[in-house]
Parts: C-alpha cells; structure tokens; sequence
C-alpha cells in the first residue's frame, strides 16, 4: 500500500467573484440612475422660472455678437436664469435665434420662453431706468463716488456709468450744447473724466424708462443752469472755466464755513499768482485714487498731474463736484490783500488759521493743532 498523500489545488470562488461583479454593476446603476434623475430634476427645475415671486428688475446687458451659450451664462450670472446650460439647451432644441444686444429689463420671475422671446425683440441701446426713483448727488463726490451712488439707487450700473463718461461722442455733443461751460474742459490735457466738476450736486427724479445719457444730460444741465449767471464775472477773472471749477472743487471739500471758503480761495488764488503749488491734499487724493486716508510722504511724491504738491498750477481739472457756496466762494475771496499763502484746519474745534510765511504756518500748528490737517 502506497503512503503517498495527494495534494488539490483548491478551485477559485466563482462564486463570490460574482457576486462582487454583481454588486458593482449594481452599484453603478444605482449610481447612474440617481445622477439621471438628480440630472432630470434639476434640468426640469431650470426650466421654470429662477424665482416666480422675485419680480424684481435687473439691468442686464447682452453684447454684440455674444453665443447662446454666452448669453445663457451672462443670465446665470445675473441670478435670471438657474443654469445657462439649460438655456442653450432650451433655445436650441427650440429652434430659437436671432438675439440682439442691447441692455434689457428682466426678472428671476420669467419664463426662459418669456426671456427668449424678450432677446428676440431687442433691448435698447442705453441703459434705462426701469423703475421709478431719486438720485442724491452729494457736494464733493466725485465722478467714481458718484458712480458708486447710481448703482445703489437706480437700475444703472456703476461700469455703464464709467462707460458714458469716457464716451467722446457724448461728451463732445455735451460740449456743443453748452460751449461756455464746457470748452475748456474739452481743451484740458491729462483729464481723468471731462465731466469731472460738471455733473451738479442736487436730487434727481430718475423716471422709468429714462436712459442713463438723459440722467447725466439733466446734471450737466443743472451745472450750466447754476453757472449761467456767473459766467461773465468769471471771464473778468482771466481764469478759465476749468481753472475756476478746479479751485471751486478744492474749496469743496477744503472748507468748513462761507467765510473760511472765501479766505481758502484766497490762499490759493494767491499761491497761483506766484506760481506756488497748492499743496492740497485733496488733489493727492484724487490722484492715489482714494477718498480718505492718511496720506504719506511717498503719496505727497506720486508721478500725476493730479498731484498738486509737485505740480504749479491748477493741474489738469476739478476733484469733484462743487456746491453754489464753493462757486460763490471763489468769486469772493477774502483777504487776498493779506498775502496769506498757508492755512490748516484744527479738527476739533474746526477753527482754521492763516499764516504769510512757511515759519508762521509752523508755529501756528504747533500753537493750535489738534488733530491738525496741514496745507
């Protein structure tokens, strides 16, 4: 009898290879068939209105030329459509062409056919209110400030705006209209905004359907309005408009009182007759592109025509936007006789003293400042 023993190589599990396999398709259709109807519903979801109870009007513009499939992401952007995806989708399978580009009124509460059929028609050429409201122009903003406050209060926004402000034909049929408030500023080298110091601070309606040229169009007329009495004094000033807002714009935003007004103007007007810099902070400002800060030694240095800590003269235009009593104040100054070429502000008690000299403006600082505010 043989003693050998007979090894068997065991058989591999079919079994449970298998059943893994099972459950990995399964797996994977469960997989599958949950993205689809997760797919299915947000696809049918993105059909229907963004939000039905949202009636709110947005300003939206489609540029010349845009792809459906680029418009369909400037909605989604805008918050009117869910997905733009699904709006080229829903275009396309739709049949539905031809939009055109313009700036058009619409609401999260549309229908994607409603939208469609709205950028078939055509939106229009300029931004329009859409609803009705008031704009407030505050003394001393600035064409950038004043931007941001259209954004806010209206349908426009604030790059449309920046956008008709470096728009040259408006401008020059602006200059046209109103040549004696505005051919100076068309002549000036170095401008930020041409409309800068033109756009008058006061309360505007801003009716539906205005456009944002008719919004602008009523400040600049407001401006010459205000100006039109003035204009042939400021002729005997043998300054020009430009050089004469300029100064109005500093005062603006220099001055505490009427009185004070008049004797700032002073220091300027007499700073320019012997080719001094004005040396006014505001003009730094305006130049760092800042409303407020603490300005350094390396701000006071900044390469600008803006800067009129470097630069003699009235530089290249206005700060900002000026009131009557700015106007009033530059076409009165006080104590020019005086010779008064300094001046600084103690914050705190909002008095402002003169001096002649560099050496009394220094001991007058040190006499009063608090909180003191150089100039």
């Amino acid at each position: 009898m043989s003693n050998k023993s007979t090894e068997r190589t065991p058989k591999p599990n079919r079994s449970l290879g298998r059943r893994i396999i099972i459950s990995v398709i399964t797996l994977i259709v469960i997989l599958a068939v949950t993205i689809g109807f997760m797919g299915y519903h947000f696809f049918q979801k993105a059909l229907k209105p963004l939000n039905p109870q949202d009636t709110a009007v947005k300003q939206v513009h489609i540029p010349l030329g845009a792809s459906n499939k680029q418009i369909g992401s400037i909605l989604q952007n805008q918050k009117i459509v869910k997905s733009g995806m699904v709006f080229d989708y829903y275009v396309k399978s739709n049949n539905m062409a031809n939009f055109r580009a313009g700036y058009y009124q619409l609401t999260p509460a549309m229908s994607l056919k409603k939208i469609a059929v709205r950028l078939q028609q055509g939106g229009t050429d300029q931004p329009i209110q859409s609803t009705k409201g008031k704009l407030l122009v505050r003394e001393g903003l600035n064409i950038d400030q004043i931007a941001k406050q259209v954004s806010a209060t209206t349908d426009f926004g604030k790059a449309d705006f920046l956008s008709l402000m470096k728009n040259k034909a408006f401008i020059n049929q602006l200059a046209n209209q109103y040549p004696k408030l505005l051919s100076s500023a068309m002549k000036s080298d170095g401008v930020r905004y041409r409309l800068e110091g033109y756009l008058y601070p006061a309360t505007y309606e801003v009716k539906k359907n205005m456009s944002l040229k008719t919004l602008v169009e009523q400040m600049v007329a407001k401006t010459n309005q205000v100006m039109m009495p003035y204009y042939s004094r400021i002729k005997k000033t043998n300054i020009t408009m430009q050089e004469f807002m300029t100064l109005a714009s500093l005062i603006e935003r220099e001055g505490v009182n009427q009185t004070d007004r008049r004797k700032m103007a002073g220091v300027f007007l007499n700073r320019i007759r012997i080719n001094m810099p004005l040396q006014s902070d505001i003009s730094v400002l305006y130049a760092i592109h800042k409303d407020n800060k603490t300005l350094t030694a390396k701000d006071l240095q900044v390469d600008s025509p803006y800067n009129l800590y470097v630069n003699a003269g009235f530089g290249p235009g206005p700060f900002d936007s000026p009131s009557i009593s700015s106007i009033e104040a530059v076409l009165h100054p006080l104590d020019r006789s005086k010779d008064y070429l300094y001046f600084f502000a103690n914050t705190k008690t909002q008095k402002v003293y003169y001096s002649k000299t560099y050496a009394q403006h220094q001991a007058q600082i040190e006499k009063h400042s608090a909180n003191k505010k150089d100039d």
